[in-house]
């Protein structure tokens, strides 16, 4: 099994595409080798293959590094299942992992993240809980952003080593991280980690 991650980026033409890009391609190339496991096609897409595991936490990876540019957002799609042709390509392949995350991908209108596991009931829950997620991770400010990017990329570092390599105080980046709701990620990822493990 694994995950497709298919997105693009909300509002792209308001911002050179210098300011974003290396954003986006650093935190792709995190994940894997491109164009095997990730690939930028048509100016602001992209297809990421990932462990099912990590890709509720890799979506809001990318989600904190792109909503570091003031106006911009990431739209996503995570499409769990098999994949039957693998190719030098990821945007080649093909299997129903590919097939659940550009249907979800197509169906995504104001809502930024949807999932798709070939278990409707299973679905259902944790895209009501992604939904409500995703009323504080939207509307992160850039400071927020890019706290909880730090956060995400050094797990194993206390709020206090935070505040240090950032150069803030510690009760800043415990307030960022209230107002950005991680302590509600981190369960949600708890929780979605443990149900896709059943799959």
């Amino acid at each position: 099994m694994i995950a497709i991650i298919t997105g693009d980026i909300i509002n792209s033409r308001k911002e050179k595409p210098a300011k974003w890009q290396p954003l986006l391609k650093n935190i792709l190339n995190k994940y894997g080798k491109d164009p095997k496991d990730w690939e930028m096609y048509r100016g602001d897409s992209f297809q990421l293959k990932v462990n099912p595991e990590n890709a509720f936490l890799a979506a809001i990876h990318i989600k904190s590094s792109i909503k570091q540019i003031a106006n911009l957002d990431v739209r996503m799609a995570i499409g769990i299942g098999n994949i039957e042709k693998k190719t030098k390509k990821i945007t080649q392949s093909t299997g129903n992992a590919f097939i659940r995350s550009g249907e979800s991908f197509d169906i995504l209108k104001r809502q930024t993240l949807l999932l798709a596991t070939g278990n409707a009931e299973l679905d259902e829950t944790l895209n009501l809980m992604i939904s409500l997620a995703l009323l504080t991770a939207n509307n992160w400010s850039r400071t927020v952003a890019s706290i909880i990017l730090t956060c995400i990329e050094k797990p194993e570092k206390t709020q206090r080593e935070i505040a240090l390599l950032l150069k803030k105080t510690q009760s800043s980046i415990s307030e960022a991280l209230k107002r950005g709701g991680f302590d509600e990620i981190k369960k949600l990822n708890q929780y979605y980690q443990e149900k896709v493990a059943q799959l």
